[in-house]
């Protein structure tokens, strides 16, 4: 059963989504909150493997709720919800460590989906927008730092960055290279940890940062 703490401050909202979590089989929110002031607490309390958390909400939004939940021992995955006007804040929350976002109005399936995913260690970018905002962070100049970055790869390290950099998943991934998932797995674990990095979602922003996707 996958353990899920939900922060939204529109209760009406956060009840519905709670619902549908719940309704996609093998979830269990676990605790809700209006604000993200008491979420140290709640994680601590409840040991969720995930966090759900909207990007606006009054006191402690959902870039800090990230930040304090990521910052926490052997952390929860966070994923963020937003609406498609609010990128600035998205990428924030990235670059802060969460594994993903989803839209609110990302149908009840991809939701419940979409949480399973990031709790087995993958990570979920709403489709709609994931070109707009990995092409953001590539805007300008490349970042020569972010190429010297991805020079301590070996090849099959760096053929896989790319790929992940493409928004892909494991199994794609393996099709693509010719390996196993195992591998793949085994292979994106080096690269955060070689690279300092929270999730395969901030390889794929390193990527496009280098100018290589």
């Amino acid at each position: 059963m996958i353990r899920v703490v939900l922060l939204d401050d529109e209760e009406l909202v956060r009840s519905g989504i709670a619902m549908i979590l719940e309704a996609g089989g093998g979830i269990e929110v676990v605790a809700q909150d209006g604000d993200g002031r008491g979420i140290v607490e709640l994680v601590q309390r409840h040991r969720p493997d995930v966090v759900v958390t909207d990007i606006r909400m009054p006191q402690v939004d959902g870039l800090e709720v990230t930040r304090r939940v990521r910052a926490l021992p052997d952390p929860p995955a966070v994923v963020v919800l937003t609406t498609f006007g609010l990128d600035e804040y998205v990428y924030a929350a990235l670059e802060a460590g969460a594994a993903g976002f989803l839209l609110k109005d990302t149908p009840p399936r991809e939701l419940a989906h979409g949480v399973q995913v990031v709790a087995r260690g993958d990570a979920i970018l709403a489709p709609e927008v994931t070109k707009r905002m990995l092409t953001a962070f590539a805007t300008g100049s490349q970042q020569p730092e972010a190429k010297a970055q991805l020079a301590q790869l070996t090849d099959r390290e760096h053929e896989v960055a790319l790929t992940v950099a493409t928004g892909a998943g494991n199994a794609e991934i393996a099709r693509t290279l010719h390996m196993s998932e195992s591998t793949v797995k085994v292979h994106i674990s080096r690269i955060i940890a070689k690279l300092g990095l929270e999730n395969r979602t901030q390889i794929a922003i390193l990527v496009h940062r280098a100018g290589l996707a």
